[in-house]
């Protein structure tokens, strides 16, 4: 290649450089062209996933209608007008409607509802539909095709007739309970000869487009799911929450639960439902008003006879543990429901302290009238008392720690190399077992405070108590509390900035701090330089914590705002009132009893250098 092709690739290279310089678009043009992928990537992804609720709406129509239409049997019920017909008591108010006879709206009194009305409406006629299908050797009855005739009709009862062409009927009979317990039952009369003497099942399609109640989309739908307890095995589970799902339980059940945060609606049969049902559940997008779509298509015991009627119960209510628990006791099937599953207290041993210590200390704070902020407060302070013994031990520990670092120092410096790390080890040990000191102490104070943290992670958020609640600066405990807010949705932080989230990390940024000097203080040689990335690292988790908990309520924020806050004044107070001069001359005491008299030393440093000894020896008897 000679002199003038190499200039005139260069001249080349040059151009098109410049030429593709000249023509890039400018600063604006590309936030603008990545504004309008990113809204179209939006709008796609939320037109993709209105879509695919749209099709299941379909799908369970289809569904519903799969066992065909109602036939003549039905034709003079197969037309008519359709009517409301309401029963309500001084907590709840249904109301049915004569096509179709099922419930068709809810309505929760005396709790707000996010656009600042009196009552909480659950669900209307555009929301949920529940459809009884039963197949016919020749005729079939789907009761969502017929329109139902009201009788014996009062505040709390009710009873829906659909009457066939040769004088058979079914009808539905409801009763509302004095809280939010609704009786129901299905029975056909005249209708044992359309039937095949096998046929001992009826179908059950029930759907529910489940409504946004609350101000946080995210933190709602996080706790928004559908539940089932399988009757054999007596365990309550439920579906993904995070995700798209669609699950066959194989297994009979007692009922299912359509459960976002605070409120509920279960059906339960009285006869179970068959195994084999299909449950399943598809995420909304934020600001269509709903969280998800719930669908379930059950198989419960129907008698073609109408010696018996299908009967069943439906709870339609708030989450709330104690009222669920004594709604349950109204229940006439006998069953042990275990319905205040509905209310999440966590993992079996966060559940455990929830059932039987958060929950009598919260009902027994809030009996006083107390504000919820305060209440808060309190449930801090009673836990940071009872924790304050052990916590207060272990920071001795730690403090015993810090005044001898100069003599562990003093009494290892001469086992600085590599291969000496073994015997240094082992005089440490000895060093601990002499003047009665545990090495593992430090860390103590966070291990016994942490299964409160977790099981407070699971009941402020689901304490129904808090809705609506305000304290401080805080308008709604239930959820975040925004200092900032804005229009578009920004990763990993959403469309506000929390204060009390703010707060919390603050908290933690200085217990941290805390924590680390006191660990710190007492590091011998390489520990110490092992406790400077440990450092980093624990200071990485407020940022960590400001991400995750940004949209998680304001109660849950401000308890763990408190209680760290708490956490370091106690240590900050300890620290203080600490005399190292007395501690050292004690622990000197117990060095000078315990160096000639090996059977006094005890404890978890006397075992530390026992298996330390014994894995000295077993080094040496490889070597050999």
């Amino acid at each position: 290649m000679n002199k003038d092709t190499i200039i005139g690739f260069v001249l080349i290279a040059v151009v098109l450089i410049g030429f593709s310089w000249y023509n890039q678009p400018s600063v604006e043009e590309i936030e603008a062209a990545r504004t309008q992928d990113s809204i179209e990537s939006v709008l796609k992804e939320k037109a993709a996933q209105e879509q695919k609720i749209a099709q299941a709406k379909k799908q369970a129509a289809v569904d519903s209608a799969a066992v065909n239409d109602t036939t003549a049997l039905f034709h003079q019920a197969l037309n008519g007008t359709s009517q409301k017909v309401v029963l309500k008591n001084s907590k709840l108010e249904l109301t049915l409607d004569t096509k179709g006879g099922v419930v068709r709206k809810a309505v929760i009194k005396n709790f707000k509802s996010i656009d600042g009305k009196q009552d909480v409406t659950l669900f209307d006629e555009k929301d949920q539909n529940l459809n009884f299908m039963m197949a016919g050797k020749q005729d079939n009855i789907v009761t969502a095709d017929l329109f139902f005739t009201p009788s014996e009709q009062t505040d709390s009862t009710v009873t829906m007739t659909a009457v066939a062409g040769n004088g058979g009927e079914i009808s539905l009979k409801y009763r509302l309970g004095q809280d939010y317990l609704l009786s129901m039952s299905l029975q056909a009369k005249g209708l044992a000869n359309i039937f095949a003497p096998s046929y001992k099942e009826m179908e059950i399609e029930w759907n529910d487009h489940c409504r946004q109640q609350e101000k946080g989309f995210s933190f709602e739908s996080r706790y928004t799911s559908l539940y089932y307890k399988e009757t054999k095995s007596g365990s309550t589970d439920k579906l993904s929450e995070s995700d798209d799902k669609k699950e066959n339980i194989e297994e009979e059940l007692d009922w299912v639960a359509f459960r976002n945060q605070f409120f509920s609606v279960a059906l339960i049969s009285k006869d179970n439902f068959a195994a084999n049902s299909s449950l399943s559940t598809i995420q909304d997008e934020k600001g269509s008003g709903y969280l998800k779509f719930f669908n379930a298509k059950l198989k419960t015991a129907f008698d073609p006879t109408g010696v018996k009627a299908s009967e069943f119960e439906m709870y339609i209510g708030p989450n709330n543990f104690r009222l669920i628990k004594a709604v349950e006791e109204q229940s006439q099937f006998g069953k042990e429901l275990d319905l205040e599953q509905l209310v999440d207290l966590g993992w079996w041993l966060l559940r455990w302290i929830n059932r039987w210590f958060t929950l009598y200390v919260f009902d027994w704070l809030t009996g006083f009238g107390l504000n919820m902020g305060i209440v808060l407060i309190l449930i801090t302070l009673l836990l940071k008392a009872i924790t304050f013994p052990m916590v207060k031990k272990s920071y001795m520990s730690s403090a015993k720690m810090r005044v001898l670092k100069p003599k562990f120092e003093e009494a290892t410096k001469q086992y600085d190399k590599p291969e000496d790390q073994m015997k240094k080890q082992q005089e440490m040990m000895s060093l601990y077992s002499k003047y009665g000191v545990s090495p593992l102490s430090g860390c103590l104070p966070m291990i016994i405070q942490m299964p409160i943290w977790l099981a407070m992670f699971f009941f402020v958020p689901n304490a129904i108590q808090l809705r609506g609640e305000s304290f401080l600066w805080m308008s709604d405990l239930s959820t975040y509390d925004p200092i900032v807010e804005w229009s578009s949705n920004i990763w990993g932080i959403g469309d506000h900035l929390s204060l009390t989230c703010i707060l919390f990390c603050a908290a933690q940024i200085i217990y941290t701090w805390f924590s680390m000097q006191q660990q710190r203080d007492q590091m011998v040689g390489a520990q110490a330089e092992q406790m400077k990335m440990m450092q980093w690292m624990m200071y990485i988790m407020p940022l960590m914590f400001f991400f995750i908990f940004n949209d998680y309520s304001s109660g849950l924020n401000f308890y763990y705002f408190i209680s760290l806050f708490m956490s370091a004044a106690i240590m900050w107070t300890l620290r203080k009132t600490t005399d190292d001069a007395k501690l050292l001359a004690i622990l000197e005491a117990n060095y000078q009893a315990n160096k000639n008299n090996p059977k006094k030393q005890s404890g978890l440093a006397a075992r530390l250098e026992a298996l330390q000894k014994q894995a000295d020896e077993m080094q040496r008897q490889r070597k050999k």
